[in-house]
Protein backbone atom coordinates (compact mmCIF):
# COMPACT_ATOMS: atom_id res chain seq x y z
CA UNK A 1 0.00 0.00 0.00
CA UNK A 2 1.01 3.43 -0.99
CA UNK A 3 2.01 6.66 1.73
CA UNK A 4 -1.27 7.84 0.67
CA UNK A 5 -3.93 4.96 0.38
CA UNK A 6 -2.23 4.18 4.11
CA UNK A 7 -2.82 7.94 5.15
CA UNK A 8 -7.02 7.63 3.61
CA UNK A 9 -7.63 4.44 5.50
CA UNK A 10 -6.01 5.73 8.75
CA UNK A 11 -7.99 9.07 8.33
CA UNK A 12 -10.97 7.54 7.58
CA UNK A 13 -10.49 5.01 11.05
CA UNK A 14 -10.22 8.22 12.89
CA UNK A 15 -13.50 9.65 11.80
CA UNK A 16 -14.92 6.52 12.10
CA UNK A 17 -14.19 6.40 15.49
CA UNK A 18 -14.02 10.27 16.29
CA UNK A 19 -16.97 11.69 13.57
CA UNK A 20 -16.72 14.80 15.14
CA UNK A 21 -12.84 15.29 14.93
CA UNK A 22 -13.34 17.71 12.50
CA UNK A 23 -9.45 18.16 11.17
CA UNK A 24 -9.77 14.72 10.24
CA UNK A 25 -12.54 15.35 8.37
CA UNK A 26 -10.23 18.26 6.35
CA UNK A 27 -7.71 16.38 5.89
CA UNK A 28 -9.78 13.00 4.70
CA UNK A 29 -11.46 15.28 2.06
CA UNK A 30 -7.82 16.56 0.83
CA UNK A 31 -6.95 12.65 0.96
CA UNK A 32 -9.90 11.44 -1.09
CA UNK A 33 -10.03 14.57 -3.70
CA UNK A 34 -5.94 13.86 -4.04
CA UNK A 35 -6.88 9.95 -4.98
CA UNK A 36 -9.42 11.80 -7.52
CA UNK A 37 -12.15 10.52 -5.50
CA UNK A 38 -14.84 13.50 -6.24
CA UNK A 39 -17.57 11.78 -4.11
CA UNK A 40 -15.82 10.84 -1.20
CA UNK A 41 -13.93 14.43 -0.83
CA UNK A 42 -16.96 15.84 -1.18
CA UNK A 43 -18.63 13.66 1.75
CA UNK A 44 -15.99 14.62 4.02
CA UNK A 45 -16.05 18.08 3.49
CA UNK A 46 -19.68 17.96 3.80
CA UNK A 47 -19.46 16.49 7.61
CA UNK A 48 -16.70 18.87 8.23
CA UNK A 49 -18.89 22.10 7.22
CA UNK A 50 -22.14 20.44 9.32
CA UNK A 51 -19.71 20.56 12.51
CA UNK A 52 -18.44 24.03 11.92
CA UNK A 53 -20.68 25.85 9.76
CA UNK A 54 -18.49 28.79 8.44
CA UNK A 55 -15.24 27.70 8.89
CA UNK A 56 -13.07 28.44 6.49
CA UNK A 57 -11.02 25.39 5.80
CA UNK A 58 -14.29 23.27 4.89
CA UNK A 59 -15.33 26.52 2.76
CA UNK A 60 -12.09 25.88 0.98
CA UNK A 61 -12.26 22.37 0.57
CA UNK A 62 -15.96 21.80 -0.75
CA UNK A 63 -15.02 24.83 -2.90
CA UNK A 64 -12.48 22.91 -4.20
CA UNK A 65 -15.11 20.22 -4.41
CA UNK A 66 -17.21 22.26 -6.47
CA UNK A 67 -13.84 23.29 -8.89
CA UNK A 68 -13.82 19.24 -9.66
CA UNK A 69 -17.49 19.30 -10.60
CA UNK A 70 -16.95 22.11 -12.87
CA UNK A 71 -19.42 24.49 -11.10
CA UNK A 72 -16.91 27.33 -11.35
CA UNK A 73 -19.38 29.75 -10.39
CA UNK A 74 -20.24 28.08 -6.73
CA UNK A 75 -17.00 27.16 -6.19
CA UNK A 76 -15.68 30.70 -6.61
CA UNK A 77 -18.47 31.87 -3.82
CA UNK A 78 -17.22 28.65 -1.67
CA UNK A 79 -13.26 30.09 -2.39
CA UNK A 80 -13.98 33.96 -1.51
CA UNK A 81 -15.83 33.28 1.60
CA UNK A 82 -13.42 31.54 2.68
CA UNK A 83 -10.32 34.33 2.13
CA UNK A 84 -12.69 36.67 3.39
CA UNK A 85 -12.39 34.77 6.69
CA UNK A 86 -8.85 33.63 6.81
CA UNK A 87 -7.28 36.93 4.75
CA UNK A 88 -3.66 35.48 5.21
CA UNK A 89 -4.12 31.82 3.82
CA UNK A 90 -1.87 31.72 0.83
CA UNK A 91 -3.09 28.49 0.10
CA UNK A 92 -7.15 29.82 0.03
CA UNK A 93 -5.98 32.42 -2.22
CA UNK A 94 -4.19 29.96 -4.25
CA UNK A 95 -7.23 27.85 -4.90
CA UNK A 96 -9.28 30.95 -5.21
CA UNK A 97 -7.11 31.82 -8.03
CA UNK A 98 -7.42 28.50 -10.24
CA UNK A 99 -11.70 28.34 -9.35
CA UNK A 100 -11.49 32.12 -11.18
CA UNK A 101 -9.34 31.07 -14.26
CA UNK A 102 -12.18 28.20 -14.72
CA UNK A 103 -14.85 31.04 -14.04
CA UNK A 104 -13.37 32.75 -16.80
CA UNK A 105 -12.32 36.00 -14.52
CA UNK A 106 -8.94 35.76 -15.47
CA UNK A 107 -7.97 39.36 -14.25
CA UNK A 108 -9.24 38.13 -10.60
CA UNK A 109 -7.71 35.26 -10.95
CA UNK A 110 -4.05 36.96 -11.33
CA UNK A 111 -5.46 38.90 -8.02
CA UNK A 112 -5.59 35.90 -5.99
CA UNK A 113 -2.10 34.20 -7.35
CA UNK A 114 -0.40 37.61 -6.64
CA UNK A 115 -1.91 37.95 -3.03
CA UNK A 116 -1.19 34.01 -2.71
CA UNK A 117 2.66 35.25 -3.86
CA UNK A 118 2.00 38.08 -1.55
CA UNK A 119 1.41 35.83 1.80
CA UNK A 120 4.12 32.76 1.15
CA UNK A 121 6.74 35.09 -1.38
CA UNK A 122 9.67 32.57 -0.56
CA UNK A 123 6.78 29.41 -1.82
CA UNK A 124 8.22 28.38 -5.67
CA UNK A 125 4.60 26.67 -5.99
CA UNK A 126 3.38 30.24 -5.42
CA UNK A 127 5.30 32.19 -7.64
CA UNK A 128 5.32 29.32 -10.82
CA UNK A 129 1.40 29.74 -10.06
CA UNK A 130 1.85 33.64 -10.73
CA UNK A 131 4.59 33.58 -13.63
CA UNK A 132 2.25 30.83 -15.25
CA UNK A 133 -0.94 33.18 -15.34
CA UNK A 134 0.61 36.63 -16.05
CA UNK A 135 2.46 35.09 -19.22
CA UNK A 136 -0.90 33.84 -20.27
CA UNK A 137 -2.39 37.49 -19.23
CA UNK A 138 0.89 38.89 -21.09
CA UNK A 139 1.41 41.11 -17.90
CA UNK A 140 5.27 40.99 -17.71
CA UNK A 141 5.90 42.58 -14.19
CA UNK A 142 8.49 41.36 -12.77
CA UNK A 143 8.57 38.31 -14.86
CA UNK A 144 12.52 38.19 -14.89
CA UNK A 145 12.42 38.15 -11.03
CA UNK A 146 9.41 35.35 -11.06
CA UNK A 147 10.95 33.45 -13.64
CA UNK A 148 14.76 33.79 -11.85
CA UNK A 149 12.85 32.44 -8.84
CA UNK A 150 10.84 29.16 -10.54
CA UNK A 151 14.40 28.22 -12.17
CA UNK A 152 16.55 28.80 -9.13
CA UNK A 153 13.94 26.20 -6.85
CA UNK A 154 14.48 23.56 -10.20
CA UNK A 155 18.02 23.91 -9.62
CA UNK A 156 17.49 23.41 -5.53
CA UNK A 157 15.22 19.85 -6.44
CA UNK A 158 12.04 21.69 -5.30
CA UNK A 159 9.12 19.50 -6.65
CA UNK A 160 6.86 22.49 -6.81
CA UNK A 161 7.20 23.58 -10.02
CA UNK A 162 4.42 22.63 -12.41
CA UNK A 163 6.72 20.87 -15.54
CA UNK A 164 4.29 22.05 -18.23
CA UNK A 165 4.21 25.35 -17.25
CA UNK A 166 8.15 25.61 -17.07
CA UNK A 167 7.87 24.65 -20.72
CA UNK A 168 7.35 28.60 -20.97
CA UNK A 169 10.65 29.53 -19.62
CA UNK A 170 13.52 29.85 -21.58
CA UNK A 171 15.03 26.96 -19.26
CA UNK A 172 17.45 24.08 -21.04
CA UNK A 173 16.38 20.86 -21.75
CA UNK A 174 18.57 19.35 -18.41
CA UNK A 175 16.65 22.26 -16.75
CA UNK A 176 13.44 21.08 -18.01
CA UNK A 177 13.67 17.40 -17.16
CA UNK A 178 15.11 17.94 -13.41
CA UNK A 179 11.49 19.80 -13.30
CA UNK A 180 9.92 16.71 -14.24
CA UNK A 181 11.49 14.41 -12.57
CA UNK A 182 11.35 16.08 -9.25
CA UNK A 183 7.57 16.39 -9.81
CA UNK A 184 7.31 12.43 -10.78
CA UNK A 185 9.54 11.51 -7.66
CA UNK A 186 6.74 12.86 -5.10
CA UNK A 187 4.35 11.23 -7.17
CA UNK A 188 5.81 8.13 -7.05
CA UNK A 189 5.93 7.98 -3.21
CA UNK A 190 2.30 8.48 -3.11
CA UNK A 191 0.74 5.78 -5.73
CA UNK A 192 -0.17 2.53 -5.49
CA UNK A 193 0.82 0.60 -7.71
CA UNK A 194 -1.06 -2.68 -9.47
CA UNK A 195 0.98 -5.83 -9.80
CA UNK A 196 3.57 -6.40 -12.75
CA UNK A 197 1.32 -8.45 -16.26
CA UNK A 198 2.99 -9.03 -19.17
CA UNK A 199 2.72 -8.27 -22.42
CA UNK A 200 0.61 -10.80 -24.64
CA UNK A 201 2.49 -13.11 -26.53
CA UNK A 202 0.42 -13.97 -29.49
CA UNK A 203 -3.23 -11.91 -31.01
CA UNK A 204 -3.49 -8.22 -31.70
CA UNK A 205 -2.10 -5.92 -29.59
CA UNK A 206 -4.24 -4.00 -27.35
CA UNK A 207 -2.87 -0.38 -27.60
CA UNK A 208 -4.48 2.47 -25.18
CA UNK A 209 -4.71 6.09 -25.32
CA UNK A 210 -5.29 7.99 -22.26
CA UNK A 211 -6.59 11.88 -23.03
CA UNK A 212 -8.48 14.61 -21.65
CA UNK A 213 -8.75 15.82 -24.98
CA UNK A 214 -11.09 13.25 -27.03
CA UNK A 215 -13.28 16.06 -28.64
CA UNK A 216 -12.98 19.31 -29.65
CA UNK A 217 -9.12 19.71 -28.55
CA UNK A 218 -5.97 19.98 -30.48
CA UNK A 219 -5.58 16.41 -29.23
CA UNK A 220 -8.63 14.71 -30.77
CA UNK A 221 -8.14 17.18 -33.88
CA UNK A 222 -4.75 15.58 -34.48
CA UNK A 223 -5.58 12.40 -33.48
CA UNK A 224 -8.84 11.49 -35.21
CA UNK A 225 -7.26 10.76 -38.38
CA UNK A 226 -4.84 8.34 -37.99
CA UNK A 227 -7.43 6.71 -35.31
CA UNK A 228 -9.76 6.03 -38.34
CA UNK A 229 -6.98 4.89 -40.52
CA UNK A 230 -5.28 2.63 -37.82
CA UNK A 231 -9.09 0.63 -37.23
CA UNK A 232 -8.05 -1.08 -40.51
CA UNK A 233 -4.91 -2.51 -39.15
CA UNK A 234 -5.40 -6.14 -38.15
CA UNK A 235 -2.29 -6.38 -35.56
CA UNK A 236 -3.65 -3.28 -33.52
CA UNK A 237 -7.11 -2.68 -31.40
CA UNK A 238 -7.57 0.64 -30.28
CA UNK A 239 -9.24 1.38 -27.44
CA UNK A 240 -9.26 5.33 -26.10
CA UNK A 241 -9.92 6.06 -22.28
CA UNK A 242 -11.70 9.50 -22.50
CA UNK A 243 -11.19 11.99 -19.32
CA UNK A 244 -13.36 13.92 -20.80
CA UNK A 245 -17.19 13.37 -21.29
CA UNK A 246 -18.66 13.78 -24.79
CA UNK A 247 -18.73 17.18 -25.96
CA UNK A 248 -20.84 16.25 -28.81
CA UNK A 249 -18.54 17.69 -31.48
CA UNK A 250 -18.68 15.98 -34.62
CA UNK A 251 -14.92 15.07 -33.35
CA UNK A 252 -15.91 12.68 -30.73
CA UNK A 253 -18.40 11.32 -32.89
CA UNK A 254 -15.74 10.55 -35.19
CA UNK A 255 -13.23 9.15 -32.58
CA UNK A 256 -16.07 7.31 -31.15
CA UNK A 257 -16.55 4.94 -34.26
CA UNK A 258 -12.65 4.91 -35.20
CA UNK A 259 -11.89 3.13 -31.83
CA UNK A 260 -12.39 -0.61 -31.05
CA UNK A 261 -13.94 0.74 -27.52
CA UNK A 262 -14.21 4.35 -26.07
CA UNK A 263 -13.87 4.20 -22.58
CA UNK A 264 -15.53 7.66 -21.18
CA UNK A 265 -13.96 8.28 -17.22
CA UNK A 266 -15.08 11.68 -16.76
CA UNK A 267 -14.69 12.30 -12.77
CA UNK A 268 -13.52 8.54 -11.77
CA UNK A 269 -11.08 7.90 -9.26
CA UNK A 270 -7.40 7.31 -10.39
CA UNK A 271 -7.24 3.99 -8.71
CA UNK A 272 -10.93 3.21 -10.89
CA UNK A 273 -9.11 4.32 -14.44
CA UNK A 274 -6.53 2.24 -13.66
CA UNK A 275 -8.17 -0.87 -13.02
CA UNK A 276 -10.14 -0.26 -16.07
CA UNK A 277 -7.01 0.20 -18.19
CA UNK A 278 -5.81 -3.18 -16.87
CA UNK A 279 -9.07 -4.84 -17.28
CA UNK A 280 -9.33 -3.78 -20.71
CA UNK A 281 -6.22 -5.79 -21.18
CA UNK A 282 -4.06 -2.83 -22.37
CA UNK A 283 -0.28 -3.38 -24.08
CA UNK A 284 0.88 -0.64 -25.03
CA UNK A 285 -0.78 2.51 -23.36
CA UNK A 286 -0.21 5.93 -24.76
CA UNK A 287 -0.35 9.16 -22.04
CA UNK A 288 -1.66 11.82 -24.49
CA UNK A 289 -1.76 14.44 -22.17
CA UNK A 290 1.35 13.99 -20.11
CA UNK A 291 2.02 17.38 -17.06
CA UNK A 292 -0.57 19.38 -19.00
CA UNK A 293 -3.45 20.37 -17.24
CA UNK A 294 -6.42 17.72 -16.75
CA UNK A 295 -4.23 14.59 -17.01
CA UNK A 296 -3.42 11.99 -14.58
CA UNK A 297 -0.15 11.18 -13.99
CA UNK A 298 -1.54 9.17 -11.21
CA UNK A 299 -2.66 6.97 -13.37
CA UNK A 300 0.24 5.94 -15.04
CA UNK A 301 2.13 5.71 -11.84
CA UNK A 302 0.11 2.39 -10.98
CA UNK A 303 1.53 1.18 -13.99
CA UNK A 304 -1.95 -0.23 -15.78
CA UNK A 305 -0.06 -1.68 -19.20
CA UNK A 306 3.19 -3.24 -19.51
CA UNK A 307 4.61 -0.34 -21.51
CA UNK A 308 3.72 3.06 -21.48
CA UNK A 309 4.41 5.94 -23.58
CA UNK A 310 4.74 9.78 -23.97
CA UNK A 311 3.50 11.29 -26.76
CA UNK A 312 1.83 14.08 -28.74
CA UNK A 313 0.35 16.42 -25.95
CA UNK A 314 3.42 17.29 -23.45
CA UNK A 315 6.30 18.03 -25.55
CA UNK A 316 8.84 17.15 -23.49
CA UNK A 317 10.04 14.55 -20.97
CA UNK A 318 8.32 12.95 -18.41
CA UNK A 319 10.98 12.92 -15.92
CA UNK A 320 8.47 9.53 -14.77
CA UNK A 321 10.09 5.79 -14.36
CA UNK A 322 6.51 4.96 -14.99
CA UNK A 323 6.94 6.22 -18.70
CA UNK A 324 9.47 3.59 -20.62
CA UNK A 325 8.93 5.21 -24.04
CA UNK A 326 8.79 8.69 -25.84
CA UNK A 327 7.38 9.11 -29.11
CA UNK A 328 9.34 11.57 -31.14
CA UNK A 329 11.10 12.23 -34.61
CA UNK A 330 14.88 12.76 -36.16
CA UNK A 331 14.25 16.41 -35.89
CA UNK A 332 12.25 16.87 -32.52
CA UNK A 333 14.34 14.76 -30.56
CA UNK A 334 18.33 14.35 -32.43
CA UNK A 335 20.22 11.91 -30.77
CA UNK A 336 22.43 14.00 -29.15
CA UNK A 337 19.43 15.36 -27.14
CA UNK A 338 18.49 12.06 -25.45
CA UNK A 339 20.34 12.80 -22.50
CA UNK A 340 17.70 15.25 -21.69
CA UNK A 341 14.67 12.63 -21.59
CA UNK A 342 14.30 9.60 -18.58
CA UNK A 343 12.38 7.83 -21.16
CA UNK A 344 14.10 5.45 -23.91
CA UNK A 345 13.21 7.11 -27.20
CA UNK A 346 11.60 6.09 -30.19
CA UNK A 347 11.66 7.84 -33.78
CA UNK A 348 8.82 7.69 -36.36
CA UNK A 349 10.55 7.96 -39.79
CA UNK A 350 8.48 11.05 -40.56
CA UNK A 351 7.05 14.19 -38.13
CA UNK A 352 6.20 12.82 -34.99
CA UNK A 353 2.53 14.68 -35.15
CA UNK A 354 -0.77 13.55 -37.29
CA UNK A 355 -3.31 15.86 -38.27
CA UNK A 356 -6.92 15.29 -39.49
CA UNK A 357 -6.50 15.53 -43.66
CA UNK A 358 -10.03 15.53 -43.90
CA UNK A 359 -10.27 18.67 -42.49
CA UNK A 360 -11.67 21.44 -44.97
CA UNK A 361 -10.41 24.78 -45.33
CA UNK A 362 -13.87 26.86 -45.92
CA UNK A 363 -14.01 30.08 -47.09
CA UNK A 364 -13.24 32.93 -44.89
CA UNK A 365 -15.60 36.02 -43.97
CA UNK A 366 -14.25 39.40 -45.79
CA UNK A 367 -10.78 40.99 -44.67
CA UNK A 368 -13.39 43.72 -43.44
CA UNK A 369 -15.84 41.05 -41.02
CA UNK A 370 -12.07 39.46 -39.78
CA UNK A 371 -11.07 43.57 -38.53
CA UNK A 372 -8.25 43.24 -41.51
CA UNK A 373 -7.37 46.30 -43.84
CA UNK A 374 -8.56 45.83 -47.41
CA UNK A 375 -4.77 46.31 -48.11
CA UNK A 376 -1.68 44.95 -47.01
CA UNK A 377 0.02 41.85 -45.67
CA UNK A 378 -0.91 39.85 -42.87
CA UNK A 379 1.19 38.69 -40.04
CA UNK A 380 -0.18 36.01 -37.98
CA UNK A 381 0.70 34.70 -34.89
CA UNK A 382 -2.43 32.28 -33.62
CA UNK A 383 -0.51 30.76 -31.06
CA UNK A 384 -1.87 30.96 -26.83
CA UNK A 385 -1.38 34.39 -25.37
CA UNK A 386 1.24 32.64 -22.54
CA UNK A 387 3.94 31.57 -25.60
CA UNK A 388 3.49 35.41 -26.08
CA UNK A 389 6.38 36.63 -24.09
CA UNK A 390 8.64 39.97 -24.32
CA UNK A 391 11.55 38.02 -26.76
CA UNK A 392 8.73 36.82 -29.21
CA UNK A 393 6.92 39.79 -29.05
CA UNK A 394 9.92 42.01 -29.88
CA UNK A 395 10.77 40.39 -32.79
CA UNK A 396 6.99 40.26 -33.90
CA UNK A 397 6.67 44.33 -33.95
CA UNK A 398 10.22 44.37 -35.65
CA UNK A 399 8.59 42.51 -38.40
CA UNK A 400 5.48 44.78 -38.43
CA UNK A 401 7.87 47.90 -38.44
CA UNK A 402 9.64 46.31 -41.34
CA UNK A 403 6.63 45.78 -43.45
CA UNK A 404 4.42 49.01 -44.19
CA UNK A 405 1.03 48.66 -44.50
CA UNK A 406 1.09 45.16 -42.77
CA UNK A 407 -0.82 44.11 -39.67
CA UNK A 408 -0.22 41.35 -37.47
CA UNK A 409 -3.07 39.18 -36.55
CA UNK A 410 -3.11 37.36 -33.27
CA UNK A 411 -5.42 35.20 -31.26
CA UNK A 412 -7.34 37.23 -28.74
CA UNK A 413 -6.23 36.64 -25.30
CA UNK A 414 -7.83 36.21 -21.90
CA UNK A 415 -8.52 39.23 -19.66
CA UNK A 416 -6.94 42.52 -20.70
CA UNK A 417 -4.24 40.55 -22.50
CA UNK A 418 -4.50 42.26 -26.50
CA UNK A 419 -4.86 45.75 -24.49
CA UNK A 420 -1.35 45.04 -23.00
CA UNK A 421 -0.01 44.06 -26.12
CA UNK A 422 -1.57 47.07 -27.70
CA UNK A 423 0.30 49.10 -25.23
CA UNK A 424 3.66 47.24 -25.75
CA UNK A 425 3.08 48.13 -29.58
CA UNK A 426 2.41 51.78 -28.58
CA UNK A 427 5.47 51.74 -27.00
CA UNK A 428 7.62 50.84 -29.77
CA UNK A 429 6.26 53.44 -31.55
CA UNK A 430 3.64 51.23 -33.13
CA UNK A 431 -0.19 52.15 -34.33
CA UNK A 432 -1.55 49.68 -31.78
CA UNK A 433 -4.46 49.24 -34.04
CA UNK A 434 -2.01 47.11 -36.37
CA UNK A 435 -2.72 44.62 -33.88
CA UNK A 436 -6.15 43.32 -34.73
CA UNK A 437 -7.32 40.00 -32.48
CA UNK A 438 -9.36 37.10 -33.45
CA UNK A 439 -11.39 36.28 -30.87
CA UNK A 440 -11.80 32.45 -30.03
CA UNK A 441 -13.38 30.21 -32.81
CA UNK A 442 -14.91 26.61 -33.58
CA UNK A 443 -11.79 25.38 -35.13
CA UNK A 444 -13.92 25.07 -38.84
CA UNK A 445 -14.08 29.09 -38.78
CA UNK A 446 -10.74 29.74 -37.44
CA UNK A 447 -9.04 27.71 -39.90
CA UNK A 448 -10.44 29.82 -42.63
CA UNK A 449 -9.21 32.86 -41.39
CA UNK A 450 -5.74 31.17 -42.63
CA UNK A 451 -7.16 32.30 -46.71
CA UNK A 452 -6.10 36.13 -45.16
CA UNK A 453 -2.99 35.49 -43.86
CA UNK A 454 0.02 35.59 -45.68
CA UNK A 455 2.87 34.28 -43.24
CA UNK A 456 2.74 32.45 -39.57
CA UNK A 457 5.58 33.95 -37.48
CA UNK A 458 6.41 31.24 -34.37
CA UNK A 459 7.17 32.20 -30.82
CA UNK A 460 9.79 30.97 -29.07
CA UNK A 461 10.53 29.07 -27.03
CA UNK A 462 7.40 27.26 -27.01
CA UNK A 463 6.89 27.17 -30.25
CA UNK A 464 3.38 26.60 -32.30
CA UNK A 465 2.29 22.80 -32.30
CA UNK A 466 -1.45 22.09 -33.24
CA UNK A 467 -1.68 26.08 -34.78
CA UNK A 468 1.33 25.23 -37.09
CA UNK A 469 -0.18 22.33 -38.46
CA UNK A 470 -3.11 24.23 -38.98
CA UNK A 471 -1.50 26.94 -40.57
CA UNK A 472 0.78 24.94 -42.92
CA UNK A 473 -2.29 22.27 -43.92
CA UNK A 474 -4.62 26.19 -44.81
CA UNK A 475 -1.62 27.08 -47.15
CA UNK A 476 0.57 29.63 -44.59
CA UNK A 477 4.04 29.36 -44.28
CA UNK A 478 5.86 28.93 -40.48
CA UNK A 479 8.91 30.77 -40.55
CA UNK A 480 10.49 29.55 -36.78
CA UNK A 481 13.69 29.69 -34.89
CA UNK A 482 14.32 25.81 -33.87
CA UNK A 483 15.67 25.82 -30.12
CA UNK A 484 17.23 23.14 -27.94
CA UNK A 485 14.20 21.85 -25.89
CA UNK A 486 11.37 19.55 -28.06
CA UNK A 487 8.69 22.53 -27.46
CA UNK A 488 11.09 24.38 -29.37
CA UNK A 489 11.64 22.50 -32.46
CA UNK A 490 7.93 21.41 -33.45
CA UNK A 491 7.13 23.64 -35.57
CA UNK A 492 10.40 23.25 -37.35
CA UNK A 493 10.32 19.08 -37.37
CA UNK A 494 6.54 19.94 -40.09
CA UNK A 495 8.54 22.21 -42.07
CA UNK A 496 11.81 20.03 -42.21
CA UNK A 497 9.49 16.63 -42.80
CA UNK A 498 7.66 19.74 -45.49
CA UNK A 499 11.22 20.02 -47.34
CA UNK A 500 10.83 23.64 -46.24
CA UNK A 501 14.40 23.28 -43.81
CA UNK A 502 14.75 27.44 -45.37
CA UNK A 503 11.74 29.19 -43.48
CA UNK A 504 13.62 27.18 -40.01
CA UNK A 505 16.18 30.12 -39.26
CA UNK A 506 18.89 30.37 -36.31
CA UNK A 507 17.87 33.16 -34.29
CA UNK A 508 15.79 36.17 -34.36
CA UNK A 509 18.06 38.93 -36.09
CA UNK A 510 18.02 36.11 -39.39
CA UNK A 511 13.93 35.55 -38.06
CA UNK A 512 12.93 39.32 -38.57
CA UNK A 513 15.30 40.04 -41.55
CA UNK A 514 13.75 36.92 -43.61
CA UNK A 515 10.20 37.70 -42.28
CA UNK A 516 10.84 41.55 -43.36
CA UNK A 517 12.14 40.51 -46.71
CA UNK A 518 9.05 38.01 -47.56
CA UNK A 519 6.67 40.68 -46.50
CA UNK A 520 8.32 43.57 -49.01
CA UNK A 521 8.74 40.97 -51.81
CA UNK A 522 5.32 39.93 -53.05
CA UNK A 523 6.76 37.55 -55.50
CA UNK A 524 9.41 35.74 -52.84
CA UNK A 525 6.36 35.18 -50.49
CA UNK A 526 3.98 34.03 -53.42
CA UNK A 527 7.00 31.70 -54.36
CA UNK A 528 7.00 30.25 -50.68
CA UNK A 529 3.56 29.26 -50.47
CA UNK A 530 3.53 27.72 -53.66
CA UNK A 531 6.59 25.87 -52.62
CA UNK A 532 4.22 24.98 -49.52
CA UNK A 533 1.48 24.03 -51.61
CA UNK A 534 3.29 21.50 -53.54
CA UNK A 535 4.92 20.16 -50.47
CA UNK A 536 1.66 19.78 -48.90
CA UNK A 537 0.80 17.07 -51.40
CA UNK A 538 3.58 15.13 -52.17
CA UNK A 539 6.10 15.11 -49.00
CA UNK A 540 3.89 12.45 -46.88
CA UNK A 541 3.63 15.01 -44.09
CA UNK A 542 -0.66 14.82 -44.04
CA UNK A 543 -0.66 11.24 -45.72
CA UNK A 544 -2.54 9.15 -42.76
CA UNK A 545 -2.63 6.16 -43.95
CA UNK A 546 1.68 6.23 -44.31
CA UNK A 547 1.75 7.18 -40.80
CA UNK A 548 -0.56 4.73 -39.83
CA UNK A 549 1.86 2.20 -41.27
CA UNK A 550 4.43 3.40 -39.92
CA UNK A 551 3.40 4.04 -36.52
CA UNK A 552 2.14 -0.09 -36.55
CA UNK A 553 5.52 -0.85 -37.78
CA UNK A 554 6.93 0.83 -34.99
CA UNK A 555 4.75 -0.88 -32.69
CA UNK A 556 4.91 -4.27 -33.69
CA UNK A 557 8.69 -3.83 -33.45
CA UNK A 558 8.33 -2.32 -29.96
CA UNK A 559 6.13 -5.37 -28.80
CA UNK A 560 8.55 -8.03 -30.55
CA UNK A 561 11.52 -6.56 -28.45
CA UNK A 562 9.04 -7.47 -25.48
CA UNK A 563 7.92 -10.90 -26.34
CA UNK A 564 5.49 -10.08 -28.80
CA UNK A 565 5.07 -12.64 -31.42
CA UNK A 566 2.19 -11.63 -32.87
CA UNK A 567 -0.36 -14.52 -34.82
CA UNK A 568 3.23 -16.66 -35.12
CA UNK A 569 1.99 -18.27 -31.83
CA UNK A 570 -1.68 -18.34 -32.70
Amino acid sequence: MSHASSERAQLRAAVTRQPADFIAWVMLADAELGAGDIQAGEHAAQRALRLRPDHPEALARLGRVRWMQHQHQQAAELLQRACQLAPHHPGMALWLGHVLEDANQPEAAAEAYRRAHALAPDEPYMAAQLLNWQRRLCDWRNLDALSRQVRDAVAHGNPAVEPFAFLSEDASPAEQLACARQRAQVLAQSVPRLPPRPLRSHGPLQVGFLSNGFGAHPTGLLTVALFEQLRRQPQLQVQLFALNADDGSPIRRRLQAAAHVLHVLAGQPHAAIAQQIRAAGIDILFDLRGWGGGGTPEVLAMRPAPLQVNWLAYPGSSGAPWIDYLLADGFVVPHAAEAGFSEKVLRLPRAFQPSDNTRKVESAPTRAECGLPAQGVVLCCFNNSYKLNPRSVARLLQVLAGVPGSVLWLLSGPGQADQRLRQVARQQGLDPERLVFMPKLPHPQYLARYRHADLFLDTHPYNAHTTASDALWAGCPVLTTPGQTFAARVAGSLNHHLGLDAMNVADDATFVATAIALGNDPDALQAVRGQLAIAREQSGLFDMAAFAEDFTALLHGLARGHGWRGDDAG
